[in-house]
């Protein structure tokens, strides 16, 4: 039986790497949660089209290895958005940097994120998507942070629990860094957090 929970990771030791500590999600971890999302997905959507949107760009490496996963008919797309501006912290003012090329009227829908860390972002990108009248609109995160969230916000299908601490790898940078990652690692001395 598929755990509905999602895992929680225990903040490990720290080395004292000028940038990138220790691993805090192994890849095989990762491959593992995919698969098991995956399976979620399949069923729920069994004899329906789901439009997956990632957010980028962090969720893109996310949502390619999630997509070959899924055993249904799949389509895809993407937005962009900003909270940031040219600081580290959320102002509270939300810009879509890029928009859905597909017109989602009707759709079942699924935003696919990297992170969720306050939840002030995606609060404002669930009100945009819901207004555009989808079939149904669901969340999937690969990662959750504890005790961060400013907003209730339901997320269906969830990956790892992680404690408030700046991570990269799989898809999440460092300003523009460590995308490429295959595991997700801890940054020291971070000077602001990621995650919408």
């Amino acid at each position: 039986m598929i755990n509905k929970e999602p895992i929680s990771i225990i903040d490990n030791e720290i080395t004292s790497a000028p940038k990138v500590g220790n691993v805090l999600i192994s890849k095989q971890q990762i491959k593992l949660r995919i698969k098991e999302i995956a399976n979620d997905i399949s069923k729920d959507y069994s004899g329906k089209k789901p439009l997956l949107i990632g957010i980028l760009k962090g969720a893109a490496i996310f949502l390619s290895d999630l997509a070959r996963e899924i055993k249904a008919d799949i389509e895809i797309d993407y937005m962009a958005v900003s909270s940031y501006g040219a600081t580290t912290k959320t102002s509270g003012i939300v810009r879509i940097l890029k928009d859905l090329d597909e017109d989602i009227q009707g759709r079942h829908v699924i935003i696919i994120e990297d992170i969720i860390d306050s939840g002030l972002t995606l609060s404002y990108l669930l009100k945009n998507l819901k207004s555009r009248d989808p079939a149904s609109l669901e969340i999937c995160s690969l990662l959750i942070k504890k005790d961060t969230q400013k907003l209730a916000i339901d997320v269906k299908y969830r990956g790892f629990l992680i404690e408030n601490v700046f991570v990269v790898g799989f898809g999440l940078d460092y300003q523009q860094e460590y995308r490429q990652l295959k595991d997700i690692r801890i940054v020291e001395n971070a000077h602001h957090n990621n995650g919408y």
